[in-house]
């Protein structure tokens, strides 16, 4: 069992974790996931590692309550212990030195982001991110992310911080003023479609990480087959990371709301 040792509200429904897992966060790199359980009978959820700590031997996790399993996850304290936490899983996100790259996240995807845009500056990148959400309120991991990038772009929907308008937007801008290298994005199915559709345009390399679709994290249920390129691919264990110009990003949206009844 792991210990949760740290644990504090970035927004109303989304909660950051840190917990006691050496092994994991001696191993972890950028793009890697891990599987939770809470309770003998509880669902197996995959998350992705947002931070580690080597020294502390802890990782950090953000959980979104979306649905039963998410806000038991949530409902835990400092003190309690997660039954099960199994990684570092996944295939870890290529980093080199590219030269400018544009991280563009939304929501709870800004999560999983923050350790690729660390580990694309340690590479000798110029890293910008794009975040966007749908109000202030729901911009997480501000500091963290200014740490690290060398510029930072906020949009809102409602215009109530940052810019308003969607993070295609913001992109674009970017894109406009300097050469972009590569492009990548985290975030609702939706926001991945579009901005991968304009740097199509532009035709600057894109990865997207489709983690929101994984459900069991090892390729046994089959519920994250995404086709990339023509070819079906399964996201926990082929990725999560793709071209994302080569992902059939309408396919996998009508996949994501068959389980909109459960949630």
């Amino acid at each position: 069992m792991n210990k949760i040792v740290k644990k504090r509200f970035l927004s109303e429904n989304i909660v950051k974790m840190e917990v006691e897992a050496p092994l994991i966060a001696k191993a972890r790199k950028a793009g890697h996931f891990v599987i939770v359980r809470v309770g003998k009978y509880g669902e197996r959820i995959p998350l992705t590692i947002a931070a580690a700590d080597n020294q502390k031997g802890t990782i950090t996790l953000v959980v979104q309550k979306v649905g039963v399993s998410t806000r038991k996850i949530c409902a835990l304290n400092e003190g309690d212990v997660i039954t099960d936490l199994v990684g570092p899983l996944g295939r870890a996100t290529h980093i080199e030195n590219f030269g400018t790259v544009v991280c563009a996240c939304g929501g709870v995807g800004t999560a999983p982001m923050l350790p690729i845009i660390e580990a694309m500056k340690e590479a000798g990148n110029r890293v910008i991110v794009v975040q966007a959400a749908r109000t202030k309120a729901l911009i997480i991991l501000e500091n963290e992310i200014k740490k690290q990038a060398d510029e930072v772009v906020f949009m809102t929907d409602d215009g109530s911080y940052g810019t308003k308008g969607l993070v295609t937007l913001g992109v674009e801008e970017v894109i406009k003023k300097e050469k972009v290298d590569l492009c990548v994005t985290i975030g609702p199915a939706i926001m991945m479609k579009f901005v991968s559709l304009l740097t199509k345009k532009y035709n600057i390399p894109t990865i997207a990480s489709l983690n929101t679709i994984m459900v069991d994290g090892t390729g046994m249920c089959g519920a994250c087959r995404v086709t990339v390129g023509g070819k079906t691919r399964f996201v926990c264990v082929d990725g999560p990371e793709f071209d994302a110009h080569q992902v059939n990003f309408d396919e996998m949206m009508m996949r994501l709301n068959a389980y909109k009844e459960f949630e």
